[in-house]
């Protein structure tokens, strides 16, 4: 959940300073209720052009909501105040949302245009609703005063509050000024940063005039590189394009080293080059400042401290508590692999080969094939998009939750191969909508994630609409998706987010859901990760695509012995990400970064992390989750809620595993509470543990002793 924080997605928090634009509500869908089922978003109406004149209506309406609170003569209260307040903004929530899910999931240059004229004016929207000392004020009387509260009335108004404060609601008015113009700042840098990396990482394709070149390229790879050339008007060339993360998946198939090489480098440099027009260095340096700015006016020693104090772990010691637990096993095992690695890279190469980042992946490929009798080729033809959805994820949800999922081709989506299914309980009650969005496109932001178009509210008799994004390579020609183990991974992942939302019953929509703290919402999309080689599961959905034969067991058993395989590797990955993440968070205020390389060189070294051929799973100038995702001191929350969800599958294993008691009562405990109380109670109560066990993250990577 790949889970995405841009401003934008926020409309109910979203600020106060436009006019009032009138258009007829008859030319612009957005102005009114959507009349489809589940009030899904009218996609086959909606256009750029509707935006700007919605969202500024949105905010001045808004803004005569919140007046209408402060004028109120009344005693502050629940009803007069904080509910008033969650009832604010329906119009600017339902337009801001709707240009977050376009401008991410199909950006085209108009929409772009349309995000960067809004984002100040939601900025200083949000700002002026967070900052405002009258509001504010009533909010304070009734969290102090209303001593009666109890249930999701009482978390609201705590959480409302603490929203302020953490907003710098506290601040003098001059404080408060100081923080609008940094916010509003940060708010156009991070929209220019995200369109940045799109448009670097578009560009950093590698262009390949020679077939020869791609020797050990599958055929499905190279028929693909071949229609992207072409769509870029080189036809008979191909065209090797560069994802989200660090590394190509297809490298693994190259047996040209110098392409490799070129490959990851192009990867790895994108968006920093001299002279690039996408160049993010200057673009992070400064949003990275002005954050410790931040920090500073709120009363804090880095931006880290603040971005946490509102988060399960509370402050950055925590984070690096979590680094320094998990380090050592990870340094000990992947010291291992490299050695084994170039000791069979050897075998072929020579005495004197020198394993480099570009290569681990290729020989990780032969030695797991050599050792398993396994490669991702041997899996694919039974790793089949169609099948894996609605034969794995689909089957798993519905052995666990009693879940069923009917097609819908009479809701209008977005773009081209997105898909809606109605969502069925297991009484058969209509539950949820459910929009899948697989291929990659140009317009589309790089990664995965899952979000909501309407948010579940029993206050507004709202169900949940939710979308699934992800970037898998397109089918070419009359063949099927074919996945990788990672994209089925990532299948399930996502989906588990999407169960999370799916499965809400709150009053309120502010609470409900995926609402929860960062360092809570990731784990049962990676609790769902689980599910993927469940033998009951895999054998529903792995079947050979021409015949629909079931992967052989022995194939089968080759997966899953080879399951704890690499796994340093990935770890490292993302424990590089994590300690170059904490470092920007750091910063103390005033401290400009002129050389982005060593600063994460030197991040990495403080952390004993670095190994040149272990980049980290994202480089700074195109960290798409800290410099313009929301996550932001806050990549931790990967592996913390690896931590929790492991302890959760532990409790899984030790009770019969994948029934649907065990399921009926993480639905109960866990997933259908939103933040409707502290997250760390709801793990609480499903596991018995008071806090989580960290060294279960280390056995269920393998990297135990």
């Amino acid at each position: 959940m790949n889970v995405k924080h841009l401003i934008i997605a926020f409309g109910l928090f979203a600020m106060l300073s436009a006019c009032h634009t009138k258009t007829s509500t008859t030319d612009n869908p957005l102005l009114t209720e959507s009349t489809l089922d589940f009030y899904a978003p009218p996609f086959d109406k909606i256009l750029p052009e509707h935006f700007m004149p919605a969202i500024k209506q949105g905010i001045a309406e808004q803004q005569a909501e919140i007046d209408s609170i402060i004028r109120n003569p009344e005693t502050p209260t629940f009803a007069n105040t904080i509910l008033a307040y969650e009832k604010s903004g329906r119009l600017l929530t339902r337009a801001s949302t709707l240009l977050s899910v376009l401008t991410s999931a199909n950006g085209t240059d108009e929409l772009r245009k349309v995000e960067e004229e809004a984002t100040p004016l939601l900025s200083a929207h949000h700002d002026a609703l967070l900052l405002n000392e009258k509001l504010f004020a009533r909010v304070k009387a009734v969290y102090d005063a209303d001593t009666l509260l109890t249930g999701e009335d009482q978390r609201l108004t705590e959480v409302l509050y603490r929203e302020f404060v953490h907003a710098g609601a506290l601040l003098s008015a001059e404080s408060r000024d100081s923080l609008s113009k940094i916010n509003g700042e940060l708010s156009v840098l991070e929209t220019k940063f995200v369109n940045q990396v799109r448009d670097a990482t578009n560009a950093a394709a590698v262009l390949v005039a020679d077939i020869k070149e791609l020797d050990g390229l599958s055929q499905e790879n190279i028929d693909r590189a071949a229609k992207l050339a072409e769509e870029r008007g080189e036809k008979g060339k191909y065209l090797l394009e560069i994802s989200n993360t660090t590394r190509p998946g297809y490298i693994a198939e190259l047996n040209n080293r110098d392409l490799r090489r070129r490959v990851l480098e192009a990867s790895l440099s994108r968006a920093s080059r001299p002279n690039d027009p996408n160049n993010t260095q200057l673009t992070i340096a400064r949003i990275a400042e002005l954050r410790a700015e931040k920090a500073k006016l709120l009363g804090y020693d880095s931006f880290a401290a603040w971005a946490l104090s509102d988060q399960m772990a509370r402050e950055p010691s925590a984070v690096y508590s979590l680094i320094e637990e998990i380090a050592p096993a990870y340094r000990k095992k992947i010291a291992a692999d490299a050695a084994e690695l170039t000791e069979f890279a050897r075998k072929t190469e020579g005495k004197g080969f020198m394993l480099e980042a570009w290569d681990w992946d290729y020989y990780a490929e032969r030695l797991k094939k050599a050792k398993f009798d396994l490669n991702e080729n041997d899996l694919k033809p039974y790793f089949v998009l169609d099948s894996v959805l609605k034969n794995g994820v689909f089957f798993a949800a519905n052995r666990l939750y009693g879940l069923t999922f009917k097609p819908r081709t009479d809701i209008p989506v977005y773009a081209d191969g997105v898909k809606v299914y109605e969502v069925f309980d297991k009484d058969g009650s209509s539950l949820a909508l459910f929009y899948t969005d697989y291929f990659r496109r140009p317009t589309k932001n790089g990664g995965a994630w899952m979000e909501n178009f309407v948010q579940q509210s029993s206050l507004f008799g709202r169900k949940p609409v939710i979308y699934n994004v992800c970037n898998f390579p397109a089918p070419v020609g009359d063949a099927p998706a074919f996945l990788s183990s990672d994209n089925v991974e990532t299948l399930f992942h996502e989906f588990g987010h999407a169960l999370h939302g799916f499965f809400a019953s709150q009053q309120y929509a502010s609470i409900s859901g995926t609402q929860t703290p960062r360092d809570f919402v990731e784990m049962p999309s990676q609790f769902n990760e689980h599910w993927m080689t469940d033998s009951v599961v895999l054998s529903n959905y792995a079947r050979h695509y021409q015949t629909g034969e079931p992967m052989p067991q022995a194939l089968v058993n080759k997966l899953k012995a080879s399951a704890l395989f690499n796994q340093a590797y990935a770890l490292g990955e993302n424990l590089g990400a994590v300690a170059i993440d904490m470092a920007w968070g750091m910063l103390a205020p005033g401290v400009k970064i002129t050389d982005v390389d060593a600063f994460e060189r030197k991040a990495l070294d403080e952390r004993g992390l670095y190994l040149s051929q272990v980049p980290p799973r994202y480089r700074s100038t195109y960290f798409l989750h800290v410099f313009g995702g929301g996550y932001a001191s806050g990549y931790y929350s990967y592996l913390w809620t690896q931590v929790l969800e492991s302890n959760i599958f532990d409790w899984f294993v030790e009770h019969g595993g994948m029934t649907a008691d065990n399921g009926q009562r993480l639905r109960d405990l866990v997933l259908s509470r939103g933040n409707s109380q502290p997250v760390k109670d709801l793990f609480a109560a499903f596991t018995g543990r008071l806090a989580p066990d960290m060294k279960s993250l280390i056995r269920a990577r393998g990297l135990a002793d």
